[in-house]
């Protein structure tokens, strides 16, 4: 629900004025916030500490703690139990004054979050998810921590690093992973019984999620449909959103058409076109800060989604994290490379393990580019950890290999038969994006360029000679250094 950022010095005062510093650090990010700004400047020139956020609900929404040290800065949403009335942020506090460190471990929910202590120590701390993101750096004895790279662009030049999922950062101490939090979720007996407690777990995720949420990304696949039909349950009224290429729509439409006449629901469909795309490229690599070329394809179909969603509600529900969690990258997953179910099982933690830099970083800065808040109910602590106990036999089921199986079962009742049996399609094939940008990038670079530039500065071999475009655009936009934290989406390019 916001950005947030900071300028703190390790060692005496700061000569130059760091509350100037922190606006321009939050201009660069307003989009993550639009609708408040908070500055506050620490005693006696050591620096100073700022959010934008976004207003869920009439009244405004706090993600600060500034009154009194420690200092809190927070970006996300937490489910723990609460006095009714209680907020966030106050929750927050309360477990930090009473566990210090070992609070993050108690947290449910997803977030990313700054402590600064009197003596100007910063803890910086990221869910194990990670949906949300957290960068950091030094410039000398200063500390500049943003929650998107562009924020310290101007001002870490070199040696800046994402915070990782599950860990806290010390600007005394260094870095060091925190304990999981860890909900009680029941055994599956065997698949059948799976399927059910999973049905009732994802209702009750999506249920905890409704509040001032207007809309739905709907792209016509199995889990953005399972989304919009359990939340329909709640919220009859609520809005559905497709993206789709206007030149080459894809399969995507058709089964969001018919899923939301199968539903009922008021439908708005996002015609995206050549020229919207093709001018939005510099855009989507300085929003995205990957030149990952199917994170590039995903976030420009979910930007102008996002866009269109604006309009309606500050918030939205997305079907993102079944894939990783259910067997969903059948193709990757399939490759013959992986010849051992043992293989397949370390392919597929390895998808979720990455998943915060690839198709959730796509998913965070196409929705936040234009200031709506993003609900993941599959990424919900109780979805995930139940998810950990099933079996990928029954993930990717049967002679026929079927990816998400146990989930498909859990609710093909709440669907169309062919949404329910729908095989995957990566996003950007499913829009209709793939070939528009395949043939848009050939018009602006020559495909055999490639030959002579096969990789990056640091390193990375570039998998087409679109994402060669993208690396330029990319090193207009940012420092060279920045390119060592993109990261490959498939782990066979």
């Amino acid at each position: 629900m916001a950005c947030i950022a900071g300028i703190i010095s390790q060692h005496g005062k700061i000569d130059f004025n760091s509350a100037r510093q922190m606006s321009k650090m939050l201009s660069l990010m307003r989009h993550r916030g639009p609708d408040n700004r908070m500055i506050r400047s620490l005693p006696d020139d050591r620096g100073a500490m700022g959010i934008n956020e976004i207003n869920l609900a009439p009244e405004r929404t706090f993600c600060y703690s500034l009154e009194e040290t420690p200092y809190i800065l927070y970006d996300g949403k937490i489910f723990n139990e609460r006095p009714t009335g209680q907020s966030d942020i106050s929750v927050f506090r309360d477990l930090y004054e009473k566990y210090e460190k070992k609070c993050f471990s108690k947290m449910d929910g997803s977030f990313s979050c700054a402590v600064i202590e009197r003596d100007e120590e910063v803890i910086l701390a990221r869910d194990h998810v990670g949906a949300r993101p957290l960068f950091y750096g030094f410039n000398g004895d200063v500390f500049y921590f943003s929650s998107e790279m562009k924020g310290l662009k101007d001002y870490v030049q070199f040696g800046v690093e994402e915070l990782p999922p599950g860990h806290i950062f010390s600007s005394r101490k260094g870095l060091k992973p925190f304990d999981a939090f860890v909900p009680e979720v029941p055994e599956p007996a065997d698949l059948k019984d799976a399927a059910k407690k999973l049905r009732d777990l994802l209702i009750e995720a999506v249920k905890i999620r409704m509040d001032d949420v207007y809309a739905i990304s709907l792209s016509g696949g199995l889990d953005s449909s399972i989304v919009a039909a359990i939340a329909k349950e709640f919220n009859p009224k609520i809005h559905l959103f497709t993206g789709s290429v206007e030149s080459a729509p894809g399969p995507d439409l058709e089964n969001a058409k018919l899923m939301a006449d199968f539903l009922g629901m008021e439908h708005h469909i996002c015609s995206i076109t050549d020229e919207e795309i093709e001018e939005f490229i510099p855009r989507a690599v300085w929003y995205l800060e990957s030149f990952d070329e199917d994170c590039i394809s995903g976030i420009i179909s979910n930007y102008f989604v996002s866009r269109a969603v604006k309009e309606y509600s500050n918030a939205v529900l997305v079907g993102e994290g079944a894939d990783e969690l259910f067997g969903g990258y059948r193709m990757v997953l399939k490759n013959p490379k992986v010849k051992t179910p043992e293989q397949r099982e370390r392919i597929a933690q390895k998808l979720v393990e990455i998943a915060y830099n690839t198709a959730l970083r796509r998913l965070d800065r196409a929705w936040l580019a234009n200031g709506v808040q993003y609900k993941t109910p599959f990424l919900d602590t109780r979805v995930v950890a139940f998810s950990q106990k099933i079996p990928m036999d029954w993930k990717i089921y049967g002679d026929k290999q079927t990816e998400k199986f146990v989930l498909r079962e859990a609710f093909r009742d709440f669907l169309p038969e062919k949404i329910a049996n729908r095989e995957k399609l990566r996003f950007a094939m499913g829009t209709g994006m793939d070939d528009v940008m395949d043939a848009m990038v050939a018009q602006k670079l020559d495909p055999d360029e490639i030959r002579h530039r096969p990789k990056a500065s640091y390193g990375l071999p570039f998998s087409t000679f679109k994402e060669l475009y993208y690396y330029d655009e990319f090193l207009q936009q940012f420092p060279p250094s920045y390119e060592k934290l993109t990261v490959r989406w498939d782990p066979f390019k």
